[in-house]
């Protein structure tokens, strides 16, 4: 099952450099330094950065929906959790990732075929923490 470890608020005013030429991922094209403005990545990542926080990936039941051990995920506190979105959920007090399913009940559905859905029930308790909007992984 796939864990998340809560981190940090996210609060921090560092902005990079942004080229304004776009990057192809097929053929070359010619190099051209077109420095353009700065860049936020907490404006670029985060929409509601009061209600937003970041949480790293443990283990592996995410892994077809491309989300990886050691990846940090940002969540959106804000965002009201629909059908089909990531989320990060607190399960009998326990945290998880996983896909939100309303269909035919409530369920938290992993994305590996080796891991099977938490469907609630009476017995679970179930606390939705937020939606995860982004993902940040380091190469």
């Amino acid at each position: 099952m796939s864990k998340v470890s809560i981190l940090m608020p996210v609060h921090s005013d560092m902005e990079l450099p942004l080229y304004e030429t776009t990057i192809p991922a097929g053929f070359p094209s010619p190099a051209e330094e077109y420095l353009g403005d700065t860049m936020d990545l907490n404006d670029y990542l985060i929409k509601n950065p009061t209600a937003s926080f970041f949480a790293k990936v443990e283990g592996d039941s995410m892994c077809d929906a491309g989300i990886f051990a050691g990846d940090l995920v940002v969540v959106d506190r804000a965002v009201t959790a629909k059908n089909g979105d990531i989320v990060i959920a607190a399960v009998n007090n326990e945290f998880t990732i996983k896909r939100l399913s309303t269909k035919n009940g409530v369920s938290l559905v992993p994305a590996n075929k080796n891991f099977k859905p938490i469907v609630m029930s009476g017995e679970n308790e179930l606390v939705i923490w937020g939606v995860v909007t982004s993902l940040i992984r380091k190469f």
